[in-house]
């Protein structure tokens, strides 16, 4: 059966918007109209002839409309291919009459859990016959059509005009939306029960649900197909939600870096005004300051090489100075909360400049899980939401206030910084960064090298590792990595401890007069 006509619909849905108007159209082009409950009161309302489920079924809704369309009078008009003869002789022998378009959508599960609602009301908004007759009617496409979105009635209408009824492709396409939503509503039913009701970290089965996908012209590499897929339910805003205001679409690599670029600004967000310049999903330079102007040269004076082409995030909204600054090299991504008018009006001179603008920062100590696909499986852990609490002093010497400020501001970086991970700050802002080594002393040495590299396009008569704090995101396992600090001037230490030879690493922090601390915490990041 290529062409359907419509000649019996069933509406059911529990949000209206639209419904009225729809309804109106069918009955104008001569479609029976069936409801149930609030449904076909709103039609009669509106003055439609519209017929109760309950006369297709012989009984009436009972259990305050938990029992309604569970019936073979609903499914088997539903379900029955139409050009079977058993199935025709079924029908006519137990006065089934057919539906041919199913109009429906779900009890509001997800608002209601949104919402805060009681356990009680929960479990209540748990639609059984909703989902019921909407598998019936999208396994049974080649003869009914389901609508299960308001933005699809006019397609509907339009093939009604056109065509006389609607095409095979046509009922496919919202078959599979149906089944789509159905796969949707139960799987946040189950994540409900299984992570909030019964409060397991890893429930036996854990659905994801991902929707909305945007297509990216291609992954990390032109080789590689991309999509982005936005996370569906609560959580906390971010990339996937800013608003970009100008610019080429994103790709998947400036989506991937803009994250790592807004994260580290969120961690700053109650802080002073606060710049992060991100490559390659690595930090290459942060720094605070009491303007983001202020900010934004010592983030970009830690690693001006690397800052070309970056990826640029914001604590604050953006004033027309900071967007000059920011503007006066090539720049892939600004995100920010906002800009003033001054600053549109800058960025609006650089056409491909993309830029975001997010509202409220992500909280940096909220809860969630991360995934990460292997071959054979898939990888979940928790945020890595670990704040810093008491730090524990190692050494002889205690740090002094300026010294703990930078370890803090140090180990905040770290935190963002692929393993291994060595960063020095002094007075607010990166002096050099050591990302993604093998081993610790490598990147120590990197890090050392860059901030000396800084320190001689910028002109300046010693690096910033002078006097410097360096945070380390693990142990260090050995004191060579520290040594390698010291030499290049750091007087303060932040790292984890926790290893077998902590004594010798503290014993050498002493004989070199640094302060050293503990923070009994760990920041890996892979």
């Amino acid at each position: 059966m290529t062409t359907l006509a419509i000649k019996r619909a069933l509406l059911s849905v529990s949000d209206k918007a639209g419904i009225v108007d729809f309804a109106q159209a069918l009955h104008v082009r001569g479609v029976e109209l069936v409801s149930t409950g609030g449904t076909a009161g709103a039609l009669r309302d509106a003055g439609l002839p519209v017929r109760d489920v309950a006369d297709l079924t012989g009984f009436p809704e009972m259990m305050d409309g938990r029992v309604k369309t569970l019936h073979p009078a609903v499914h088997g008009g539903l379900l029955a291919v139409r050009d079977d003869p058993a199935h025709a002789a079924a029908m006519a022998a137990h006065g089934i009459g057919a539906v041919d378009l199913l109009v429906i959508n779900l009890y509001p599960f997800e608002a209601k859990v949104a919402a805060g609602a009681e356990r009680d009301e929960v479990i209540e908004n748990i639609d059984i016959g909703g989902p019921a007759m909407v598998r019936s009617a999208a396994k049974n496409h080649a003869h009914v059509v389901v609508l299960t979105d308001p933005l699809d009635y006019e397609a509907v209408l339009s093939a009604l005009d056109v065509d006389g009824g609607t095409g095979r492709e046509l009922r496919m396409r919202l078959a599979a939306k149906a089944f789509a939503l159905t796969a949707t509503y139960d799987a946040m039913i189950a994540r409900w029960f299984g992570t909030v009701d019964q409060g397991e970290r890893f429930p036996a089965t854990l659905p994801l649900i991902l929707e909305a996908p945007q297509l990216l012209r291609y992954g990390e590499n032109p080789h590689q197909r991309a999509a982005f897929y936005a996370h569906r339910g609560p959580g906390a805003r971010g990339i996937g939600q800013a608003r970009q205001v100008q610019g080429k679409a994103l790709s998947y690599n400036n989506l991937n870096d803009a994250d790592a670029a807004l994260e580290l600004a969120a961690e700053f967000r109650d802080a002073a005004p606060t710049v992060v310049i991100v490559k390659h999903a690595n930090p290459c330079g942060v720094a605070s300051a009491t303007t983001l102007a202020a900010a934004y040269e010592g983030a970009f004076a830690c690693d001006s090489v690397s800052a070309f082409g970056g990826i640029i995030a914001l604590n604050r909204p953006i004033d027309e100075a900071t967007a000059r600054a920011i503007t006066a090299i090539f720049t892939e991504v600004v995100i920010a909360p906002d800009a003033d008018e001054g600053a549109l009006a800058v960025f609006a001179a650089k056409k491909n400049l993309r830029l975001l603008l997010t509202g409220d920062l992500p909280d940096p100590a909220r809860d969630g899980l991360m995934v990460k696909s292997i071959a054979g499986g898939w990888l979940v852990q928790g945020r890595d939401n670990g704040a810093l609490g008491v730090l524990n002093v190692v050494t002889q010497r205690q740090p002094t206030a300026q010294e703990l400020a930078d370890c803090r501001f140090a180990w905040t970086v770290a935190k963002h910084v692929k393993s291994n991970a060595i960063v020095y700050a002094r007075d607010g802002a990166t002096a050099g960064i050591g990302a993604g080594q093998m081993n610790r002393l490598e990147s120590a040495r990197i890090a050392a090298w860059k901030a000396r590299d800084a320190a001689g396009k910028a002109g300046w008569t010693e690096p910033r590792t002078a006097g410097s704090a360096v945070a380390s995101d693990a142990f260090f396992p050995f004191a060579d990595g520290l040594l390698a600090a010291v030499e290049a001037g750091a007087t303060a230490v932040i790292q984890p401890g926790g290893s077998i030879r902590d004594d010798e690493v503290i014993a050498a922090a002493d004989r070199a007069g640094l302060a050293m601390v503990f923070t009994g915490i760990r920041h890996f990041r892979h």
